[in-house]
């Protein structure tokens, strides 16, 4: 793909397929080598001695410069097959890929490496697979293994390395190689709390030049730094969308496919009707203007024909979520650091026990910022029947919050803390927005009581 292409694509693949043959006993692999030839000679049709397995099926993607993308799935779906066929290091069996600048990778541990090499050895081995020259390498040789932080084990073969320091060598060469594609494969996923800490910093400033393709389980990680993300189910692209949308439709099918494990029977349902804009729920407070408040946050009503996405066993239902405010009424205008209560009122439609009731609150990426469940609260185990009616209630000081959008997760399990099936899931079941803010740094704040600076002794 020529670089002046009038539209910024950092990455195109076309009908992208891989096969791979699966041989049951090495010496079939040897008959496929001799005996299909042999019987093409004499004009007959040859006998395969494998079966096929596609790791991916004919993937049409796109992904321009500058995008975030996450490609999530279950193991075996295709993931690392994928971003190995992008990076060059598979062919593929059928399709195109197309890429426009340089691409660095951290794949498998060690890849590229040599393991009887030191780690300085590898450094520039790697660099020149990445395309720089020794010069270059020369150049930023310090800082690489300033940002690896691995010390004198700089100076042993690599074949000795921890799978922390394969990472943190790999990472700190990947970020001086000037990519223009960085892809990643659960790498971080090894290293330690503070590297990996490191690692994410560097890779949102490089999201504000360059493109980053992320495979992680971690579906935080996945919300927090990507914009889209890509569902590969055996082989396949299941789903392409917002990060959001696609790791809440994700986590739903996994909970389903684990209870159906269990023998129990759960559904992920997507509403046809399409989500209510906040917008067409909005009402606005008289006292607003007047108030001029730090953190107001508007409320908008729950409608239970609005939503787009639950999942659950059916043996509950949520009927009504809504905010109180201190006062007892369920409010339209709250403040960020007044005492609220959310409720979930729950009809029960079967003989069930071990009833929990819980939420999250959520930012308008989908990342959770905090939420909490009636297990621990209750020594008792909740029992329900066909036809009860409950409402749970969660009384807590609302957070101050950044302006813009967010929404709250409301659920209904049944079980424990460690092995429950959801009742009823549902996304997005209440959703909010602030519209003023004092708050200046982080996802949530806290009501902050005062701030002073004082003086303790002067030297003048």
């Amino acid at each position: 793909m020529s670089s002046n292409t009038a539209q910024p694509i950092a990455v195109e693949v076309k009908g992208l397929s891989k096969r791979y043959e699966i041989y049951s006993d090495p010496q079939d692999r040897l008959k496929q080598m001799i005996f299909p030839r042999v019987s093409r000679l004499f004009g007959k049709q040859p006998k395969e001695y494998f079966r096929e397995f596609w790791a991916l099926r004919k993937v049409d993607l796109t992904i321009e410069r500058g995008e975030t993308v996450a490609i999530i799935g279950q193991n075996g779906s295709g993931k690392s097959t994928f971003l190995q066929l992008v990076c060059g290091t598979l062919f593929p069996t059928e399709g195109l890929v197309a890429r426009n600048g340089r691409v660095a990778a951290l794949l498998e541990l060690g890849a590229g490496f040599n393991p009887e090499f030191t780690g300085e050895e590898n450094v520039y081995l790697s660099g020149m697979l990445y395309g720089l020259t020794e010069s270059q390498l020369k150049e930023r040789y310090d800082s690489i293994i300033e940002f690896a932080e691995i010390g004198d084990f700089v100076s042993q073969p690599v074949k000795t390395y921890s799978s922390g320091m394969y990472v943190r060598l790999a990472f700190a060469i990947a970020a001086h190689v000037d990519a223009d594609v960085l892809v990643v494969d659960e790498a971080l996923s090894v290293g330690d709390v503070r590297f990996t800490q490191k690692c994410m910093r560097f890779l949102r400033g490089f999201q504000k030049t360059g493109t980053l393709l992320f495979v992680s389980h971690d579906v935080g990680a996945v919300t927090s730094l990507c914009s889209r993300a890509v569902w590969l189910d055996h082989g396949s692209v299941r789903m392409d969308g917002s990060a959001k949308e696609v790791v809440e439709a994700y986590l739903a099918e996994q909970h389903v496919l684990d209870r159906k494990a269990q023998g129990v029977a759960v559904t992920a349902a997507k509403s046809e009707r399409a989500k209510a804009k906040m917008k067409a729920l909005d009402v606005v407070d008289p006292r607003l203007d007047q108030l001029r408040p730090a953190n107001s946050i508007k409320v908008f009503e729950f409608d239970p024909e609005a939503h787009e996405s639950a999942f659950g066993a059916g043996g509950a239902s949520i009927v009504d979520v809504a905010l109180i405010d201190q006062d007892g009424r369920q409010g339209q205008l709250m403040q960020g650091g007044e005492l609220v209560t959310l409720q979930l009122k729950v009809a029960v439609h079967k003989q069930m026990a071990g009833l929990i009731f819980g939420f999250y609150v959520k930012d308008r990426l989908g990342q959770r910022l905090f939420g909490d469940n009636s297990h621990l609260s209750y020594e008792d185990v909740i029992e329900g029947s066909e036809g009860d009616v409950f409402v749970a209630s969660f009384r807590f000081r609302m957070p101050i919050l950044p302006v813009g959008a967010y929404s709250i997760d409301a659920a209904v399990a049944s079980g424990t803390q460690d092995d429950h099936t959801q009742q009823h899931w549902l996304h997005d079941a209440l959703q909010f927005r602030t519209v003023d803010s004092t708050m200046r740094h982080g996802l949530i704040g806290i009501p902050m009581l005062s701030i002073s600076v004082e003086k303790e002794r002067s030297l003048a």
